[in-house]
């Protein structure tokens, strides 16, 4: 994908970030699966099928664990994908994996809020995943989880 892509795809997961339903423990993201070709597969955000529901987990439950498309398809998440997690038995990080995509873009490191040391950036490249980092989108991501950041 071209910068301009990334950029607009990225925006949208930032827009998605804006639909969660508001929490003091929890980090507002949104996330979007983008096939080769382009098309958008899926979309979700934090905390839209139940209380401790993350984005990437939301779009990745939208499609067939086999959907061959995921293969050789792109996450844009507004933040890092955890590595660590109490709620559920993976980590959005170990998800992603899992599904076998191989390209993932974020806006924004997860800082030590709730989850100390963050890992999901190297927990995806240790995999072969190739990690994109838009910094110039973070202040976006960052700005729709003032409220926690303080």
């Amino acid at each position: 994908m071209n910068t301009a892509a990334n950029l607009s795809f990225l925006a949208r997961a930032i827009e998605l970030s804006r639909l969660c339903p508001a929490s003091t423990s929890a980090f507002s993201v949104g996330a979007v699966i983008v096939g080769a070709d382009g098309e958008v597969l899926s979309e979700g955000h934090s905390r839209e099928t139940d209380p401790v529901c993350h984005a990437e987990e939301a779009a990745l439950g939208k499609l067939a664990a086999d959907d061959p498309r995921l293969r050789t398809a792109t996450l844009y998440s507004s933040l890092e994908p955890c590595s660590r997690r109490a709620s559920r038995p993976l980590p959005c990080a170990r998800l992603v994996i899992a599904a076998g995509i191989p390209r993932v873009v974020v806006a924004w490191r997860e800082p030590d809020l709730f989850v100390t040391g963050c890992e999901g950036v190297g927990l995806l490249t240790a995999a072969g995943v190739t990690v994109v980092e838009l910094p110039e989108l973070a202040a976006q991501a960052r700005e729709v989880n003032a409220h926690l950041l303080g």
